[in-house]
C-alpha cells in the first residue's frame, strides 16, 4: 500500500533531503570551501535499503581515500608535464575500471571511485599543484562528510533493513521455484518453463546481491550470509535437477515404459510442494517418504542393461536429489528467520559445511576494451583541453571520464549517457534560475534549506525509480554542482557558464567516444557469453581433481542471467539459446559426476571415464555459433562402451553412479540417438 500511494518514495526523498542538508550544515560550520560536494555526495550514495547505504558507504570512503592517494601522488611528480599527468590520471581510472568490471558485485563500487576520484581531485588541481595534499585533503572530508550523512539519515530514520527485502523475496523466490518444479514435472508448456527459468538465475543474482549489504544491516537479527549462501547453492541445484527429471519423465512417457508407481510418486512430489510450510520434524518425515519411495522405484542390476532402466534409474536417481534440494532450501529459508544461529536441523549443519564461494562469469576482453576506451577518452579530452588552453577543460575531462566509467559495463552505454546528459541540462537550467533569481534573496541557513526543499524533494522521488534514475542523477549532480553552495554565495556569470558549459561538453563528449570504443550490442555480447560457456565448459571436462559442481552452476545460471536482458534486446523470443545454456549447463553437471567417479573407481574405470570427458571437451571445442553441433559418433560410442562395462560393475554404488552420469550425459549431448543398446555396445 505504502508502495502504491508513494509513501516509501517520499520518505525516500525526506531522508536524502536531510542528510545532505546535515552534510551542507556541518560542512558550512567547520569551514570546508566547497560543502557541494558533501551535498551531492549525500544524494549519491543514498539507497532505499539501509543496510545498502551503509555498506556502499563504506566502499566509497575506502575508494575516495584511494584516489585521494593516488592524486597525491601523480599530480606533484608530473604536473611539469600534462600530458604525462593526463596519461597517468587516463590509465589509473581505466585500470580501476578494469578491476570493478572484474567483480560485478557492490564492492566494485570501491574501484569505481578509487578511479574517478583522483580524476575529480587531479584534473582542478593542475593549476596549484602545490595545494594538492590541502585540496586532496578537503575533498576527502567534504565527499566523506556527504557519506556519513546520507548513510546514517537512511540508517538511523525508520530504515527499511536489508533482511526484511531478504526474507520477502526469498519466500517469493521459493515459492516460484516450487511452481517451477511442479511445472517441469509436467503441468505446464515449454515458454511457462523458459520464463521460469531466467527468471531463477536472475533471482539468485539478486539475492546475492542483497547478501553483500547483509553485514551492514540494522535489523535487530541478521540472518548469517553464509545461510543465505547456502541457500543459493541448493537453489542453484534445483535448475539442472528438475530439468533432468523433466526429461527422464518425457522419454520414458515417450517409450511407455513409466511405471504407474512413478506417475503416483510425481503426484505426490506435487502435492508435497503445494503444501503449507511444516514444522522441520514433519517435513523430514515427508522427505524421507518421498525419498525412500523414489529409490524404490530404482531397477535392480540385471545383464544386460536396457536402455528403459537406465532412464528409470536416471528419473528415480534425479528425483530423489531433486526432493533432498527442496527440503534444504526450505531448512534453510527457516534458518534465516531463526534468532538463533544454532542449526534447526542436521540438514541445515550439513548444507553450511558445503558452502561454496560464489562464482561469476568475468569478460576480461569486454573490461579491458571499457578501460581503454574510458582511457582513451580521457587523453582525446585532455588533448584538445591542453591544446586549447580552455580554462574549464579539466572539468569537461574529468566529467566524461567519469561518465564512460560509470556507464561502461554497459553493451552500449550512449542511451544511458544521453539519459545523464539530459538531466545535466535540466539541472544546469533550474542553477541558473536559483543561481541569479532565487539565492541573491536568500540571507540565513533555514531560508536556503526552504528554497532548495521543492526542487530536491521533487527529484529525490524520482531516483526510486529505474527509469527516469538516469536522468534524476543528472538533474541532482548538474544543479548542485552548478548552483554555488559554496561557503559564501558569489554570483559570478562567467564561472558559472564555463562549469555548465564544461560538465554538459563533457558529457556529451563521453557519448561520442563510447560510440567509438565501447559499443559492443547485445547480439555480439550475447554470443560471447554462449561460447564462454562452452570453452569453460571444454577446459573444465578433462582436469584432474575433485570438481567444484556448485561453482559450475552458479556460474552457468550468471551467464544465463546475464543472456536473458540481451536476448531480449535482440527480439529472441524462441528461447532456444536460453535452453542450450540449461542443457550446458545439466552437462557441466555430469562432467562433474564423472570426474568424481574416476577418481573414487581408479583403475580401469577410470580409462573408460578420460576418453568420454575427452571427448567432451572435444566436442565443446569445436563448438561455432554459426553452425550445428556437430555429429560425433566416437563420443556417443565411447559413452555406451563405458555404459555396457560399467552396467557389470560388482561395486553397486560404482554401477548405479556411472549409469547415472552416463544416461545424463547421453541425453544431453544426443538427444536424438537411438536408444542405447547393450548388444550394440559389447
Amino acid at each position: 500500500m505504502t508502495q502504491r500511494w508513494g509513501l516509501n518514495a517520499a520518505l525516500f526523498s525526506v531522508k536524502c533531503f536531510v542528510g545532505a542538508m546535515l552534510a551542507y550544515w556541518i560542512a558550512l560550520r567547520i569551514g570546508l570551501t566547497r560543502p557541494y560536494w558533501a551535498v551531492a555526495t549525500a544524494y549519491i550514495v543514498a539507497q532505499p535499503l539501509a543496510g545498502a547505504a551503509v555498506s556502499k558507504a563504506v566502499f566509497r570512503l575506502i575508494g575516495t581515500v584511494l584516489g585521494a592517494v593516488a592524486a597525491v601522488v601523480l599530480v606533484p611528480n608530473l604536473v611539469n608535464a600534462p600530458e604525462l599527468l593526463s596519461l597517468g590520471l587516463a590509465l589509473w581510472l581505466g585500470l580501476c575500471l578494469y578491476i570493478a568490471l572484474q567483480d560485478r558485485t557492490p564492492r566494485s563500487y570501491l574501484f569505481l571511485l578509487a578511479g574517478y576520484t583522483a580524476s575529480i581531485i587531479g584534473f582542478p588541481s593542475v593549476e596549484a599543484p602545490g595545494a594538492i595534499f590541502t585540496t586532496a585533503i578537503l575533498r576527502v572530508q567534504e565527499i566523506s562528510l556527504g557519506i556519513v550523512c546520507g548513510s546514517l539519515v537512511h540508517a538511523v530514520i525508520l530504515p527499511q533493513t536489508v533482511t526484511r527485502q531478504l526474507v520477502t523475496r526469498i519466500d517469493a523466490i521459493l515459492g516460484d521455484v516450487e511452481r517451477w518444479t511442479r511445472d517441469a514435472l509436467g503441468e505446464a508448456q515449454d515458454g511457462s518453463l523458459d520464463r521460469d527459468r531466467r527468471r531463477l538465475a536472475l533471482d539468485i543474482n539478486e539475492l546475492h546481491q542483497l547478501s553483500i549489504h547483509l553485514p551492514f544491516d540494522t535489523a535487530r537479527f541478521l540472518p548469517r550470509v553464509r545461510t543465505v549462501r547456502a541457500f543459493q547453492d541448493q537453489l542453484s541445484l534445483i535448475l539442472p535437477l528438475a530439468s533432468a527429471t523433466e526429461d527422464r519423465i518425457a522419454q520414458l512417457r515417450a517409450i511407455g515404459a513409466l511405471p504407474d508407481a512413478a506417475e503416483a510418486l510425481i503426484g505426490r512430489i506435487s502435492a508435497w510442494l503445494t503444501m503449507p510450510p511444516q514444522d522441520v520434524r514433519a517435513r523430514a518425515e515427508i522427505t524421507s517418504a518421498l525419498v525412500a519411495e523414489a529409490r524404490a522405484l530404482e531397477p535392480t542390476a540385471a545383464a544386460p542393461l536396457q536402455w528403459k532402466d537406465a532412464l528409470l534409474l536416471s528419473f528415480a536417481g534425479r528425483a530423489a536429489e531433486l526432493i533432498d534440494a527442496h527440503h534444504a532450501v526450505r531448512d534453510l529459508r527457516d534458518q534465516m528467520r531463526s534468532p538463533s544461529r544454532r542449526a534447526i536441523s542436521p540438514v541445515v549443519t550439513e548444507m553450511l559445511a558445503q558452502t561454496t564461494r560464489r562464482t561469476f562469469h568475468r569478460d576480461r576482453p569486454a573490461a579491458l576494451r571499457a578501460a581503454l576506451g574510458t582511457t582513451a577518452t580521457i587523453l582525446i579530452g585532455s588533448a584538445f583541453w591542453i591544446g586549447t588552453g580552455w580554462a574549464d577543460g579539466a572539468g569537461a575531462v574529468l566529467i566524461s571520464g567519469v561518465a564512460c566509467a560509470l556507464f561502461g559495463a554497459s553493451d552500449d552505454p550512449r542511451p544511458m549517457i544521453l539519459s545523464f546528459l539530459w538531466g545535466t541540462i535540466i539541472g544546469v537550467g533550474l542553477a541558473a534560475i536559483y543561481a541569479f533569481a532565487v539565492l541573491p534573496r536568500v540571507t540565513d541557513f533555514v531560508t536556503l534549506v526552504a528554497v532548495l526543499a521543492p526542487v530536491l524533494l521533487l527529484v529525490g522521488t524520482f531516483q526510486t525509480m529505474p527509469k527516469a534514475s538516469l536522468v534524476t542523477t543528472g538533474v541532482i549532480l548538474g544543479f548542485i554542482n552548478i548552483v554555488g553552495l559554496n561557503d559564501h554565495y558569489a554570483a559570478d556569470f562567467a564561472a558559472f557558464a564555463n562549469g555548465s558549459l564544461a560538465q554538459i561538453i563533457g558529457t556529451g563528449f563521453a557519448a561520442v567516444t563510447v560510440g567509438l570504443f565501447q559499443v559492443v550490442g547485445a547480439e555480439r555480447s550475447a554470443a560471447r557469453i554462449i561460447v564462454a560457456g562452452w570453452r569453460d565448459l571444454a577446459r573444465r571436462s578433462d582436469l584432474p581433481g575433485r570438481p567444484d559442481v556448485t561453482g559450475w552452476v552458479s556460474k552457468m545460471l550468471d551467464r544465463i542471467g546475464l543472456l536473458a536482458p540481451r536476448l531480449a534486446a535482440i527480439g529472441e523470443d524462441s528461447g532456444r539459446p536460453m535452453l542450450d545454456a540449461l542443457q550446458d549447463l545439466r552437462v557441466g553437471v555430469t562432467v562433474g559426476q564423472l570426474r568424481d567417479l574416476r577418481i573414487d573407481a581408479g583403475g580401469a574405470s577410470a580409462a573408460l571415464i578420460t576418453p568420454v570427458l575427452r571427448g567432451v571437451a572435444r566436442h565443446y571445442a569445436e563448438r561455432r555459433l554459426d553452425q550445428p553441433p556437430r555429429d560425433d559418433p566416437a563420443l556417443l560410442e565411447g559413452i555406451d562402451q563405458a555404459m555396457q562395462v560399467f552396467s557389470h560393475a560388482e561395486d553397486g554404488d560404482v554401477r548405479r553412479r556411472a549409469v547415472l552420469a552416463l544416461t545424463g550425459l547421453r541425453r544431453n549431448l544426443f538427444p536424438a540417438a537411438p536408444a542405447y543398446c547393450a548388444m550394440a555396445a559389447a
